[in-house]
């Protein structure tokens, strides 16, 4: 006979997992503010960046802003690659490099 599942303990899997995976992405979030320097901003300033980036009016310019953004991603992979930097930390002084920025399917 087939052992019953215990629908719980893989409720409570689930939910610990979902958690892990809200924590890296705003542990993402805040190494791409720091890569990119917009740790320099005031956060009211930061916040209406990111609101005009999702802002509908701005659909036109977002494909200027992506290729942007894969040309700093693919800037600081090479630097990774040809061994730039610290070995503990990234160029920049964070740890986990290019990597660890680049939006997996998990940030979504």
């Amino acid at each position: 006979m087939r052992k019953p599942r215990d629908i719980d303990a893989e409720l409570k899997a689930l939910q610990e997992k979902a958690k892990a995976l809200k924590a890296r992405q705003r542990t993402q979030l805040g190494e791409l503010v720091i890569a990119t320097g917009a740790d320099t901003l005031d956060m009211e300033t930061l916040a209406g960046l990111l609101l005009n980036a999702v802002d509908e009016k701005h659909a036109d310019k977002r494909e200027g802003w992506r290729r942007r953004g894969a040309e700093f991603f693919q800037r600081r992979a090479r630097r990774n690659a040809n061994g730039a930097g610290d070995t503990a930390s990234g160029a920049d002084g964070n740890t986990g490099g290019a990597a660890s920025l680049g939006g997996g399917a998990e940030t979504g």
